[in-house]
C-alpha cells in the first residue's frame, strides 16, 4: 500500500454561529464544536484511507478561546500519523470575526479512527507523508501520543463498574 501525503486528507469546514448555537454567555456550545470536530476528522480520515472508518478515540480536546455569536467557526483537519489500521487526525478550530477579519485559535483536538471492512474488521491504511513544518512536528510527536493512548485504553479496560 502506497504512502500518501498529508495534504490529500486536509479538510476545511466553515460554520456560522447562530443564536441557537450559543449558551447564556453568548458563546458557542462546546458540544456543538465537538460534533463539528468529529465530523471533519471523519472526513479527513476517509480521504486518507478511502475506506469506511469508525471513531476509536477522542484523544484530546482543548478549548483555547471562546467563539461568539455571529462569528464563523473555521475548522481544519488532516491525518498526522498512521499505525497498521488506525489514523491520528489533528483538528484546529479558529473563530473569525466576519466584520473585522480577525482570527483566533479557539480549539485543538486529536482523534483516532480505525479503517474497517464490511464486517467491521480492522483493515490496513496507507502511511502518511508529512510535508509542511506543522505536519512534520505533529508526525514526529505522534508516536508518544500513540503510546499514551495505548496506556490510557489499557487502564480504562481494567476499570470495572458494578450495577
Amino acid at each position: 500500500m502506497e504512502a500518501k501525503p498529508a495534504h490529500l486528507s486536509r479538510t476545511y469546514m466553515t460554520e456560522l454561529i447562530f443564536p441557537q448555537d450559543t449558551n447564556y454567555h453568548g458563546t458557542v456550545f462546546g458540544g456543538l464544536v465537538m460534533s463539528y470536530i468529529d465530523k471533519i476528522a471523519s472526513i479527513a480520515s476517509m480521504r486518507h484511507c478511502r475506506k469506511t472508518i469508525v471513531t476509536a478515540s477522542s484523544d484530546s480536546l482543548d478549548f483555547l478561546a471562546p467563539a461568539k455569536l455571529s462569528e464563523a467557526l473555521v475548522l481544519e483537519a488532516f491525518v498526522t500519523w498512521t499505525h497498521r489500521s488506525s489514523m491520528e487526525v489533528y483538528v484546529k478550530v479558529c473563530s473569525e470575526d466576519l466584520l473585522t477579519g480577525e482570527f483566533k485559535k479557539t480549539a485543538t483536538a486529536f482523534l483516532t479512527f480505525v479503517a474497517v471492512d464490511e464486517n467491521g474488521k480492522a483493515v490496513p491504511v496507507p502511511e502518511v507523508i508529512p510535508e509542511t513544518d506543522e505536519e512534520k512536528k505533529l508526525f514526529a510527536s505522534a508516536p508518544e501520543r500513540y503510546e499514551m493512548r495505548k496506556k490510557r485504553m489499557k487502564k480504562e479496560k481494567g476499570i470495572t463498574t458494578e450495577s
